[in-house]
């Protein structure tokens, strides 16, 4: 363990000008200051890269992908240049709009940073006061409990065991190096399982910071199915595009594990869950179709939409 490690802090961003500058400004007031901070522009088109330059703060790296390649390239990126030529300890992942009270790193910190622990902060809506997703934790040697409001944080617990992060998380070097790279070609709404599997997979536990919070809207219709003693999440009302890579990418991440019956089982919720709460429509359903197809033969990137 060591008291004062090289941090980064890294997100994406693509044509939100505003929420990556309130990011930004956000980290320039942290109490304690990330060393680096590297923002993976993807070839935004409204002028985010010149407003953050204008910024005038030297611990600023932007990067230009190139092209859109979703949160999921744009970490990747950001993240392999901070540990690669950065030479960081770890990287703090954000979103442009996961937006950092300002003792959130300190916080981190703050019993020390061990190199084998991924610590995490916690995410909470502005607007209703409650996690922006429901949290997982354990407290000491007890039981899981998933809570969703900062009223149920267990007394005189300044940390708790969780079972994953991502928005939030602190990825030490070791980690890094042991799980490898994000996984780019995801491109959205996947990144946030998959890798913190691979962190797991590699031996890492995750921890969660009651003092370290980062102001980040909910999901507007979140729902949840209780299947045993399993909690399916999902969310209604995304639009096509968005809900071709949330069932093409959890229903990949089944199927590259060997469990074939698994990932016809979450594509499948997902479509039941559709038609409940949605109804049928011809474009739904030709979506779904392409994106399990897609899975089943696994078929990452990029995938292009009507507008």
């Amino acid at each position: 363990m060591t008291s004062s490690p090289r941090i980064a802090a890294v997100f994406a961003c693509f044509n939100r000008r505003a929420a990556a500058l309130e990011c930004l400004r956000r980290l320039r007031a942290q109490t304690r200051q990330p060393d680096l901070v590297v923002v993976g522009d993807n070839a935004s088109t409204d002028g985010t890269a010149g407003a953050l330059q204008a910024e005038g703060w030297d611990r600023l790296i932007i990067l230009n992908t190139g092209d859109n390649l979703g949160n999921a390239g744009g970490v990747q990126v950001a993240m392999d240049h901070a540990f690669i030529v950065g030479k960081v300890d770890a990287v703090w992942v954000l979103d442009d709009d996961s937006w950092p009270r300002a003792g959130a790193l300190e916080a981190l910190l703050a019993s020390g940073f061990d190199s084998q622990l991924v610590r995490h902060s916690l995410q909470i809506d502005p607007t209703g006061g409650h996690y922006s997703w429901p949290l997982p934790i354990r407290a000491g040697h007890g039981d899981w409990q998933t809570i969703r409001h900062p009223d149920e944080w267990p007394q005189d617990a300044d940390r708790a065991e969780s079972r994953a992060s991502w928005t939030g998380a602190m990825v030490p070097r070791a980690a890094w190096e042991k799980a490898g790279p994000v996984l780019g070609e995801l491109f959205i709404r996947g990144e946030d399982e998959e890798y913190p599997r691979r962190l797991a997979a590699a031996g890492f536990h995750f921890e969660a910071v009651r003092d370290s919070v980062l102001d980040h809207p909910s999901a507007k219709n979140l729902r949840r199915w209780r299947i045993g003693h399993k909690d399916f999440w999902f969310e209604t009302g995304l639009e096509d595009w968005k809900f071709y890579y949330e069932v093409r990418n959890t229903a990949w991440l089944m199927f590259r594990q060997g469990s074939v019956l698994q990932g016809w089982a979450i594509a499948l919720l997902h479509l039941a869950a559709t038609l409940l709460h949605e109804g049928y429509s011809p474009s739904r359903w030709h979506t779904w179709r392409m994106a399990l197809a897609d899975a089943r033969t696994g078929k990452l990137g990029r995938r292009d939409f009507p507008k």
